[in-house]
């Protein structure tokens, strides 16, 4: 017995068609927006845990869900913490995005001069790692490694105390004398928070010249592949 064919109009092929061209869009964009970002390293002011060029991804869920444009927050889960290595857009240019280390939660008081960093009256230690200018910081919660280069220009003489206002953080850069951070413009508002770097995906010492954001395959640094961020 023969069964008559059912023929499919162009009609029919329409949503088809939508729906295979725009899933993947979505997908993608989903993944960015809700999940993760990536952004590449752009400076040494996270020496020596990132480098110039290290290609990172920066979890935008670790501390709550954002809306896909602008600032805020739709819920929020859990707080960053001491130590957490965190991205957010520049307060005087939403187009800018930083990464640097959260010190100060709200209500901290912080004292720094020179190589000395003190939280609510608690030092934060200093062993030697490493290289000269290398130390090994213990914040009571967490360890990480930072830089002090002596031959910069920063001013290690002087005092300086900071009180963290309510829902803002202050930060500063691995490097400690070679970071523009918190010690200099301010406070980070928590609606400007983008997400927790994790870790490190792609790193290379040059980019192509006519792509400056594809790596050059001859200056891979290998070792640095998949490297988590702490």
């Amino acid at each position: 017995m023969n069964f008559p064919r059912t023929k499919i109009g162009k009609q029919g092929r329409w949503p088809q068609a939508l729906v295979l061209f725009f899933l993947p869009i979505f997908l993608i964009f989903g993944l960015r927006w809700f999940f993760y970002e990536p952004f590449v390293i752009p400076s040494e002011s996270m020496v020596p845990n990132l480098y110039i060029h290290d290609h990172i991804l920066v979890q935008k869920f670790a501390y709550g869900l954002k809306p896909p444009m602008g600032d805020g927050w739709l819920f929020k889960w859990s707080q960053p913490g001491r130590g957490d290595v965190i991205v957010f857009r520049y307060s005087e240019n939403r187009d800018v995005f930083f990464i640097k280390r959260l010190i100060g939660l709200p209500g901290d008081v912080i004292r720094t001069k020179g190589m000395s960093l003190t939280v609510n009256g608690n030092i934060y230690s200093l062993d030697p790692y490493g290289g000269t200018g290398d130390f090994e910081e213990f914040n009571l919660q967490k360890k990480y490694i930072v830089r002090f280069d002596q031959e910069s220009n920063f001013d290690q003489t002087e005092e300086r105390e900071y009180i963290v206002p309510e829902n803002s953080f202050f930060v500063m850069g691995d490097n400690r004398f070679n970071s523009h951070d918190s010690r200099f413009w301010g406070f980070v508002s928590q609606d400007l928070l983008v997400g927790k770097a994790q870790f490190i995906w792609l790193s290379c010492e040059e980019t192509l010249v006519s792509m400056p954001f594809i790596c050059n395959p001859a200056t891979l640094r290998s070792e640095r592949l998949f490297l988590g961020i702490y």
